[in-house]
């Protein structure tokens, strides 16, 4: 049985591997606000269990035993951040913390039925993958909103951010999840951009397009 240390410290692997940075000791110091020290210790436990290993240049690497693990947790995650927003109501700037709390319950069929009444989804509400019951996540050819060219129109399908300070601003400026948006003008100097979405005309810092993905 996993403990809910095990199972976050699983996830935070598998997120920081996503990155070109890899899962080093640091950043997974920085990322779950733990001393190195600790961070050593649960990281030989997990590879007692065989679900962590370490590669020089690459820091920690789930095996496929750990990844299927991790990706068990995300799934769980995702899921209920999206059943909060569509059944519940909430704000997808107010379910993060909630679903921090339900993915480390253990009972496969509450889980199944959460994906039943939400017909098999494939995205949480922030657009990230939501993985299958058998650990497969959908394919996605994702850009970031800074890298359009003027002229071009894209639809925006998840952020690289979901900090509810970051999912409150976007709700504020009027910019939600598969809205249309179209590149009208950029400052080369920082990066603003000058942009169309739902026929209204704003500007997004240089910043903030870094986060945004499209299609």
């Amino acid at each position: 049985m996993r403990t809910l240390a095990e199972e976050n410290y699983l996830k935070a692997i598998y997120n920081l591997s996503q990155n070109e940075t890899g899962a080093t000791a640091s950043k997974l110091s920085e990322k779950l606000n733990v001393k190195l020290p600790t961070i050593n210790s649960m990281v030989n436990k997990l590879a007692d269990k065989e679900l962590v290993e370490y590669q020089k240049y690459k820091g920690f690497i789930l095996t496929e035993k750990g990844q299927k693990q991790a990706l068990e947790v995300i799934r769980k995650h995702r899921l209920t951040e999206l059943f909060l927003v569509k059944i519940m109501g909430f704000g997808w700037e107010e379910v993060h913390d909630i679903a921090e709390e339900v993915e480390h319950i253990k009972s496969p069929l509450f889980f199944e039925k959460m994906d039943l009444i939400l017909s098999n989804p494939k995205y949480d509400p922030h657009g990230a993958p939501i993985p299958d019951k058998n650990g497969k996540l959908p394919k996605t050819n994702l850009k970031l909103l800074s890298n359009i060219e003027i002229g071009k129109t894209v639809r925006f399908v998840a952020v690289s951010d979901s900090s509810s300070d970051f999912l409150s601003y976007l709700s504020r400026v009027g910019i939600s999840l598969y809205s249309s948006i179209e590149i009208i003008d950029r400052e080369v100097f920082d990066g603003l951009l000058k942009i169309k979405v739902n026929k209204i005309t704003t500007t997004l810092s240089g910043q903030v397009a870094e986060k945004i993905l499209v299609e």
